[in-house]
């Protein structure tokens, strides 16, 4: 067993690992939802959505792992509280799944909206 485990080897798919990010981002109170790119809708409109994570990316290595995420903020949320969860839960839940580090998480909000703009523009 321990010369399979030399010259074995486990990876992730980018996209694994963009679907954590996805996962903690929907627990986070203060985070409407995550905002794509002009990549993510070129995606999109070809049928490949169910690979696609809309508004974030991951980059990820042997043993580290960088994730960026643009996200939609709402509006009485505390934009440095929401970020700090984030990395947290991120993190941990990076870290239990796969064993890899999270090196950095950049997060950039795309937008503000009340509640009821979030629920007029998703519908």
């Amino acid at each position: 067993m321990a010369q399979l485990r030399a010259s074995s080897q486990l990876t992730f798919s980018d996209q694994v690992l963009a679907k954590i990010a996805r996962i903690c981002a929907a627990e986070v109170d203060g985070i409407l939802g995550m905002d794509g790119n002009v990549i993510d809708s070129i995606a999109e409109s070809l049928g490949k959505d169910e690979r696609t994570m809309k508004g974030i990316n991951a980059e990820v290595g042997e043993k580290q792992v960088a994730i960026d995420m643009n996200l939609i903020l709402a509006f009485d949320a505390n934009a440095q509280d929401v970020f700090d969860e984030l990395c947290d839960r991120i993190s941990k839940a990076v870290r239990q799944m796969t064993g890899l580090h999270l090196v950095e998480l950049n997060v950039h909000i795309q937008d503000v909206l009340t509640t009821r703009e979030w629920r007029a523009v998703s519908n």
